[in-house]
């Protein structure tokens, strides 16, 4: 493949996409390959759907991108690729998503209606936010949150997993919790050097995400604390020790802080996850401790 289309469609974002193997995990069913393959075409499809809105977003935002210092060596704003190529890329992405959900293997015919739905609510979505929804503070961070819940809601129908209102609510806090730590971001370059990484980011200050990702980390953790003690859980698990996952939660969203408070490197949560070894750490440990007491 082209190595300028690979950049269009960017692969390296499809991580994010993990969270439909969220109920998956939790439900006990992670070695299971009759819910394992439901969830790997829905991730396939996410995967996808994103590369398609990312060619979207590249062809709406090109002659904007051109004048951006870094923006500008996106492969639409800078020739690599054409716009009709990207249309293109965009039109079979997307289409190749919804024909993955419609010959995949559900567990019964109404999953794949409510999944397409699901699928089309996040591409419109992602559509809006582009041409306009990412100028309206607040409600571009909210969107980018709702991306993730979308996530979770579809890995749960591929598997007819029913979601708790703790694992819908965790991920809603944490998704929110990093869009503002990445907006944060754009208002320290924005401060330091004038360049507007986006258009809205005069209606943020450093008082304000400051005070607000501290409630958010506060929130989140205490959210996941209150679902790993919780009666319900407990028993459905069967073990009292959930609880001593929290260490791994609190550790990663403090370095997160620290990182984004006192390092000022919080541009791209997917770059942190992938580069910071201390978060890494946490995420493995938080995994790991948690498979530990589902699963022996």
């Amino acid at each position: 493949m082209n190595r300028h289309i690979l950049r269009l469609i960017r692969p390296s974002q499809w991580i994010k996409n993990v969270f439909v193997f969220t109920p998956l995990f939790f439900d006990r069913h992670a070695t299971n390959w009759r819910y394992v393959w439901p969830c790997m075409v829905i991730f396939l499809a996410f995967c996808l759907a994103a590369s398609g809105i990312y060619c979207f977003n590249d062809i709406h935002d090109a002659e904007a991108d051109r004048l951006h210092p870094v923006k500008r060596k996106r492969p639409v704003a800078c020739g690599a690729v054409s716009k009709r190529t990207a249309y293109v890329t965009m039109v079979i992405a997307w289409v190749a998503a919804f024909v993955l959900i419609a010959l995949g293997n559900f567990h019964n015919d109404y999953a794949r209606k409510e999944l397409t739905a699901t699928l089309l609510i996040y591409i419109v979505m992602n559509m809006a936010y582009c041409v306009k929804l990412k100028q309206a503070s607040l409600l571009d961070v909210f969107i980018v949150a709702i991306g993730f819940v979308l996530r979770i809601v579809a890995g749960g129908l591929a598997t007819g997993i029913i979601l708790s209102h703790w694992i819908v609510l965790t991920t809603f806090l944490l998704a929110l919790f990093l869009a503002l730590a990445k907006r944060r971001d754009d208002v320290a370059i924005y401060e330091a050097s004038g360049i507007k990484v986006r258009k809205n980011v005069e209606h943020y200050n450093m008082d304000f995400l400051n005070q607000s990702i501290g409630i958010l980390g506060s929130v989140t953790i205490m959210c996941y604390i209150l679902y790993t003690v919780s009666d319900d859980v407990v028993a459905r698990i069967g073990s009292p020790y959930l609880y001593a996952t929290s260490f791994f939660v609190l550790a990663g969203i403090l370095r997160y802080m620290q990182l984004s408070f006192v390092n000022q490197k919080s541009g791209s949560p997917t770059k942190v996850l992938l580069h910071d070894r201390f978060i890494l750490m946490c995420v493995v440990g938080w995994i790991a401790s948690f498979a530990i007491i589902l699963y022996m």
